[in-house]
């Protein structure tokens, strides 16, 4: 095969990351998706998933995609609006309207694709757009596929999305994470709820990180501040995190659905997931709402409790955080890197997150916990974690 001329202004820009630390490139893993990953034939402790229930190769889960895979076949043939929507996908969306109290849900491959669909359909020249500034980009990339004028407030600070909220006029829509993606903090949702609705504003939750791993019964960051449906309009979640599986959905009243299959885009011209995949998800929300989802629920929260006072001898902050996402801040990429590298080096996988996926100067260990860790996994990390500190301070 003939060389590919690549532009010299591609070429710039891919030496540029390199100078700064930033390049990115993908690592292949061998195993399945748990808290022990082989990559180049080496094992590693990970810390790097977002399986945080464990939940990923979970026996019943793997049995029940063969078993649907088999009744269904693989692939769903259409997008839902056409002949994509089995009775698989119609099952899955009222177990999760009755488990979350809402009226209907509308099913997506990815979070990335539903928070596309709903923010883009929602805003308009009429409708302005108001998020969080440590949004998922995701939910910013909505707001720029949208016609609407776009505002992003200080991160979790309620008194500045008011002020954008007076300087904008109309009535819009008002989107935050619920659970911080790199931060791992919770938006003050209760507050953000009341003040959408003192102004007639639509609220919209991305709660991927938090539904199924945190609050009651695993309904996520609304359980954890007594949020109703009514007080949140549009509820995100995904089900390739806590749920161990793949795909979204959105969450919502009976019209505002009706309005979404009618103008948003991504939902209407995709094919629907699997419903190999539809019935996996549904085993997994089975298993979260019971006895077993309970106690791994339990059991990543004393990992975190674990951790965090571990860390308080650490010459680095650990980012306030209640969630399975546990930021080390380090502020240079470079240190970043070099840490993350000392880790692989004693067969620890944890990845530095660097600009632009987080602000300039805050690359981080984004060290996420799961279920499957043992406090004994948990404390080797800590005690490696000592040992590079201490090497790195001499």
């Amino acid at each position: 095969m003939p060389p590919f001329n690549t532009p010299d202004w591609m070429l710039a820009a891919l030496q540029e990351r390199r100078e700064q630390h930033l390049f990115r490139s993908t690592k292949v893993i061998t195993s399945p998706q748990t808290t022990h990953l082989r990559q180049a034939d080496k094992d590693y402790l990970a810390f790097c998933s977002n399986d945080y229930l464990g939940l990923a190769n979970h026996p019943m889960l793997k049995q029940t995609m063969a078993d649907a895979a088999l009744s269904y076949g693989v692939g769903s043939g259409a997008s839902h609006l056409v002949c994509g929507h089995l009775d698989i996908h119609e099952k899955l969306e009222q177990a999760l309207c009755e488990w979350l109290g809402y009226e209907r849900v509308l099913l997506f491959s990815t979070g990335y694709m539903a928070n596309l669909a709903v923010i883009s359909a929602l805003g308009s020249k009429q409708h302005p757009i108001l998020m969080d500034k440590l949004n998922h980009a995701s939910l910013i990339d909505g707001a720029r596929l949208s016609e609407a004028t776009f505002k992003r407030y200080l991160h979790n600070n309620v008194a500045s999305a008011a002020k954008h909220m007076a300087s904008l006029g109309q009535a819009g829509v008002l989107a935050t994470d619920g659970i911080f993606s790199m931060d791992g903090d919770r938006a003050p949702l209760s507050e953000l709820a009341r003040l959408a609705a003192e102004q007639g504003w639509l609220l919209m939750v991305d709660d991927a990180h938090g539904l199924g791993c945190m609050g009651e019964a695993g309904k996520g960051s609304l359980a954890l501040e007594n949020l109703s449906a009514q007080q949140v309009p549009f509820l995100m979640g995904t089900f390739g995190k806590a749920f161990g599986v793949a795909g979204a959905f959105v969450a919502c009243s009976h019209d505002m659905a009706d309005y979404l299959t009618q103008f948003a885009r991504p939902y209407i011209y995709t094919t629907a997931m699997p419903p190999a995949v539809a019935a996996t998800v549904l085993a997994s929300l089975q298993l979260i709402q019971s006895e077993e989802g309970e106690r791994r629920r339990e059991t990543l929260a004393s990992n975190v409790t674990l951790l965090r006072q571990r860390a308080e001898a650490w010459p680095y902050e650990m980012m306030p955080s209640d969630s399975a996402i546990q930021p080390l801040l380090i502020g240079s990429s470079e240190q970043a890197l070099r840490i993350s590298y000392e880790l692989e080096q004693r067969g620890i996988m944890c990845k530095a997150i660097r600009p632009p996926t987080v602000p300039p100067n805050t690359a981080r260990l984004r060290i996420t916990l799961s279920a499957e860790h043992s406090h004994g996994e948990v404390g080797h990390l800590c005690d490696t974690l000592d040992a590079i500190f201490h090497d790195v301070s001499k």
